[in-house]
C-alpha cells in the first residue's frame, strides 16, 4: 500500500520539478541553485572554524594536485582543504568546496589514484546536484505528510507512523543509495578523464570494506550501497572508464601527484 500511496501523493511535485542528472536519470530539483550553493558555502565556512586544518605539506600537495587535475575536467574555481581528522572521510559541497580528512589519506597510503576515486566521487555529488535533490525530496515528503495529517488517515497514530516509515525507507533512503551509485560512476569517469587509473577505484572500495570491519548496515536500512554492490557496479562500468583513461593518456594527461 505504502509503495503505491507515497509516489501517488507526491506525483504533482515530481512533475513540477523534473530535471535530468549527468547520467540521464530523472531528478526532483525544486530549490534554486543559488540557495543550495549558499548553504554549502556556509557549511564549509563553519567546518573550517570548527575543525583543525592539516598543515602536513605532503598531504596538502597530494590532495591539491589530485583535486586540481579532476576539477580541470569540470571547470570552475574549487577550494580544497585537508582537515586534521582520523576518520576515513572526504566530501564536496555545493559552491565548489572540497574537504579531505587526513585519516583517509593515511588509510590509502598516499595512493593518488585511489584518493582520486574518492575526490571524483564527491565532486560527482556536486555535479549531479544531489544536495538539491535530497533537500527537494525532504521538502516534498514533509509537505506530503502535512497533507496526510489533514485526512482520515492522519488521525490514526499507527497509520501515520507506518506512513512515516514508508516515506523514510521507500523514498528517501533508496534515492540516497541511487545518488551514491551515480556519484561512483561520475567519479570513475572524472578520474579517468583526469588521467588517473580507474581500476584503482575497485581497490579503494576493497580497502574501505576491510576498514569497516563488518560494521556496515544492511543495505536496505542504509543510505549507502553495500561495498560489494559498489564494486560490482564499478566493474560493470570499467570498459567505458578505461576508454576514457586511454584517451587521457594519449592526450598527455598524466598527473604525477604521488
Amino acid at each position: 500500500m505504502l509503495k503505491k500511496f507515497i509516489p501517488t501523493l507526491i506525483m504533482a511535485w515530481l512533475l513540477a520539478g523534473c530535471a535530468t542528472s549527468p547520467t540521464g536519470r530523472s531528478q526532483l530539483i525544486a530549490m534554486p541553485d543559488a540557495q543550495i550553493n549558499q548553504m554549502g558555502l556556509q557549511a564549509f565556512s563553519a567546518l573550517k572554524n570548527q575543525k583543525p586544518i592539516s598543515r602536513n605539506p605532503q598531504f596538502n600537495r597530494l590532495t591539491h594536485c589530485i583535486a586540481n587535475a579532476i576539477t580541470q575536467q569540470t571547470g570552475g574555481n574549487w577550494e580544497v582543504v585537508v582537515f586534521q581528522d582520523k576518520t576515513f572521510n572526504a566530501f564536496a559541497l555545493p559552491g565548489n568546496k572540497i574537504g579531505v580528512h587526513s585519516g583517509l589519506i593515511q588509510l590509502l597510503g598516499g595512493n593518488a589514484d585511489q584518493l582520486a576515486a574518492v575526490i571524483g566521487h564527491e565532486v560527482g555529488h556536486v555535479l549531479a546536484k544531489h544536495s538539491n535533490e535530497r533537500a527537494s525530496q525532504q521538502m516534498v515528503v514533509q509537505q506530503g505528510m502535512g497533507i496526510i495529517q489533514q485526512t482520515a488517515l492522519g488521525q490514526n497514530p499507527t497509520t501515520l507512523g507506518l506512513l512515516g516509515l514508508g516515506a523514510q525507507y521507500g523514498v528517501l533512503m533508496p534515492f540516497s543509495r541511487t545518488q551514491e551509485s551515480e556519484a561512483d560512476i561520475i567519479g570513475q569517469d572524472l578520474m579517468s578523464k583526469a588521467g588517473f587509473d580507474p581500476r584503482q577505484s575497485i581497490t579503494l572500495w576493497q580497502k574501505m570494506e576491510s576498514a569497516s570491519q563488518g560494521q556496515q548496515s544492511v543495505e536496505f536500512m542504509s543510505t549507502h550501497p553495500a561495498h560489494a554492490t559498489r564494486i560490482q557496479e564499478l566493474q560493470q562500468h570499467m570498459p567505458q572508464a578505461m576508454a576514457l583513461f586511454q584517451q587521457s593518456q594519449t592526450a598527455g594527461r598524466q598527473p604525477r601527484c604521488n
